[in-house]
C-alpha cells in the first residue's frame, strides 16, 4: 500500500464505464492502471464488478477483504482492504460476488448514491489515479462510481452499434451531472478492439471521431490475442508480453493521458 501523500485536489478518480459488455472495459482498466504505474504514478484500481474479472486479471486471489465489505463496514480501516499487485505503484481493492446485491443493503439509505464517494475520501491523498472498473450496466454501482468520480473513461469497441450505446451513456452522464455530481466530465473515449484489416473498424473510428472530436484519444487499442491471454495467467498484459501491440498501445495511451492532464493542470 502507498504511504506518500498526494494532493486530494489533483487525484483523478475515473470510472471506466460502458453499459455494453465485451468492449474491453476491464482489459482497459487493468492495463491502463499498469501503464500509469509504469510512469511512476500511484494507482488504485477498484474492482466494482461482482464478476471480479479485474481482480483475477491482476492475481488478487485473496478476496476476504473486498470492496463490498469496505462499503458496508462502519468506519472501516482502509489499510485492511488495499492489496498490492505485482506491479509497483499499483494497488487494488478486489471485488466480491456479494456486490451483485449491494443495492438492497443501501435501499433505504438517504445518501445511497454517495456511498463510494464517502468511502474514498481517506484514499484520495494516497494516489494520483483511482480507477473504478464498473459493471456492464447503468445501475446502482455505476451510479455510485459516477457520483464519486471527477471523470469517466469510455472504452468503445470499433464495431457496429458502438455509437448507439454510447448515446445512452452520455445521457446518463448528463443526468448525473445535473442531479448528483456537477464536477463529472467525460475524460476521454478509448477506441478498442480495432482491426486495421477491417474496413468497418476504420469506419466506426472515423464516425466516433467525427461526432466526439477531441473527446476521443488518439491512441487506438488493437484487437490482440495477447491481451486476451494475459488474464488467465493472473497478470496484466504489460507483464505477460510487453512488446505485443496491445501492451504498447496501453503504454502510449497512458503517456497521452498523462500529457493531457499535465497540459490542462
Amino acid at each position: 500500500m502507498q504511504t506518500e501523500n498526494m494532493s486530494e485536489d489533483k487525484t483523478k478518480i475515473w470510472a471506466v464505464v460502458n453499459q455494453k459488455g465485451g468492449v474491453g472495459k476491464t482489459t482497459t482498466a487493468v492495463n491502463l492502471a499498469t501503464a500509469l504505474a509504469a510512469l511512476d504514478k500511484k494507482v488504485l484500481l477498484i474492482d466494482f464488478d461482482s464478476q471480479g474479472n479485474a481482480s483475477t486479471g491482476v492475481g488478487a486471489h485473496d478476496r476476504e477483504n473486498n470492496i463490498y465489505k469496505f462499503l458496508v463496514s462502519q468506519n472501516p480501516d482502509y489499510r485492511e482492504y488495499i492489496q498490492k499487485t505485482v506491479v509497483p505503484n499499483f494497488d487494488i481493492i478486489p471485488a466480491h460476488r456479494d456486490l451483485s446485491g449491494i443495492d438492497f443493503e443501501f435501499f433505504n439509505h438517504k445518501n445511497k448514491f454517495f456511498i463510494l464517494k464517502e468511502s474514498l475520501k481517506p484514499l484520495k491523498a494516497l494516489y494520483d489515479y483511482i480507477l473504478i472498473d464498473c459493471p456492464p450496466s447503468l445501475g446502482f454501482l455505476t451510479v455510485n462510481a459516477l457520483s464519486a468520480g471527477n471523470g469517466i473513461l469510455v472504452p468503445l469497441q470499433c464495431e457496429f452499434y458502438a455509437l448507439e450505446g454510447l448515446s445512452q451513456l452520455l445521457l446518463t452522464v448528463d443526468k448525473i451531472k445535473e442531479n448528483l455530481n456537477p464536477a463529472l466530465k467525460v475524460s476521454g473515449i478509448i477506441l478498442t478492439m480495432f482491426d486495421q484489416r477491417n474496413n468497418l473498424s476504420k469506419q466506426v473510428a472515423d464516425d466516433v471521431r467525427g461526432c466526439l472530436r477531441d473527446l476521443v484519444y488518439d491512441t487506438v487499442i488493437p484487437r490482440n490475442i495477447r491481451l486476451s491471454e494475459a488474464p488467465s495467467h493472473g497478470i496484466p498484459a504489460l507483464l505477460y508480453d510487453l512488446n505485443c501491440p496491445g501492451s504498447q498501445a496501453y503504454l502510449r495511451l497512458a503517456k497521452e493521458i498523462h500529457k493531457h492532464d499535465y497540459q490542462s493542470a
